[in-house]
């Protein structure tokens, strides 16, 4: 197997909105490019496909990381044919140079990372750790704001509002149907065993089965150590939301590497009201992409992987 075909593996663990893996991977020769799949869009919360292109992003930055760690240099080219907006990126293979070490930290956590919808512990998060993933969050073109303790209401009212919005909304109880009802052999969604039980929480956690069919109890913790980070950019152009999903993996990656728990919340960034609240947490500098909720584990027990697409229908292999 070649080094793209396995960085296209790792690619495939990527974090997606709704698990759906909205991604395709075409490789020839020494290069692999990436391609958006509009028919796996969320419609009822990411017409605009911004959920999409993050998704897509996490699954490049994936590849990235696995060739720098396998010791491969790389070019890559984002948006690379204004004629084809659904190809996302190229990654042209170069020649082989010393692993980085970093990079392989954060491959090691590739099959390891999760995304935790239970309580976290009391432990906080550290100030060092949170300067450092924002670093390396600002070396992939996007930057991080850690909600501040007064601006955790905020935070919570404008998922809230989110959340109650959508569940009063036909399309999304559709969509939530279609992407919660997948079977086995989709390989993608987000089955019972991954989703949460709704509990009283600092920030409300996605209900994904208002039918109480989840099975993951949320805990006795309480999220008190727990730290929310807003993941934002410049502008919400493509190529701002590809990089801000670059940015997103590494963030995600590192954090799993350095021994943190890790979910990604999107409620608030799917509608426009709320989405206005986030922009004023981040002092109206930037575009909010998505909140994640970074942790400690109080159960020590690692949540089900999420189940993952068939590499036969991701990967296409061409002379």
């Amino acid at each position: 197997m070649t080094p793209l075909e396995q960085a296209a593996r790792a690619a495939q663990h990527a974090p997606s909105v709704f698990n759906t893996q909205p991604w395709n991977w075409r490789i020839t020769g020494e290069a692999m490019e990436l391609f958006a799949d509009p028919q796996r869009r969320v419609d009822s919360i990411d017409r605009d496909g911004r959920l999409l292109l993050l998704s897509c992003g996490a699954a490049l930055h994936h590849a990235r990381t696995y060739l720098a760690a396998a010791g491969w240099s790389v070019t890559v080219a984002r948006l690379p044919d204004p004629g084809r907006s659904d190809l996302l990126a190229r990654i042209t293979i170069g020649h082989p140079i010393p692993p980085d070490p970093e990079a392989t930290r954060m491959a090691a956590s590739i099959s390891r990372r999760r995304t935790d919808r239970r309580a976290f512990g009391d432990r906080p998060v550290t100030d060092f750790e949170l300067t450092k993933l924002r670093r390396f969050v600002e070396s992939e073109g996007a930057y991080l704001h850690t909600v501040r303790p007064d601006q955790i209401a905020m935070l919570a009212v404008s998922t809230e509002v989110a959340a109650g919005a959508e569940l009063d909304d036909p399309a999304y109880r559709a969509d939530l149907h279609q992407w919660t009802s997948r079977p086995g052999y989709t390989g993608d969604g987000v089955p019972p065993a991954t989703a949460v039980k709704p509990e009283l929480r600092r920030v409300p956690v996605r209900d994904f089965f208002p039918d109480a069919t989840a099975q993951l109890d949320a805990g006795a913790a309480h999220d008190q150590g727990a730290a929310y980070v807003v993941l934002f950019g410049n502008g919400d152009q493509p190529i701002d939301l590809l990089r801000g999903g670059e940015a997103l993996s590494a963030l995600l990656l590192l954090a799993t590497a350095d021994g943190l728990a890790t979910a990604p919340l999107s409620d608030a960034v799917e509608a426009e009201w709320p989405r206005h609240l986030l922009r004023g947490l981040v002092a109206d500098i930037g575009e909010p992409y998505l909140v994640v909720r970074l942790g400690y584990r109080q159960d020590r027990e690692p949540v089900p992987a999420a189940p993952r697409r068939d590499l036969r229908d991701v990967i296409i292999i061409t002379k």
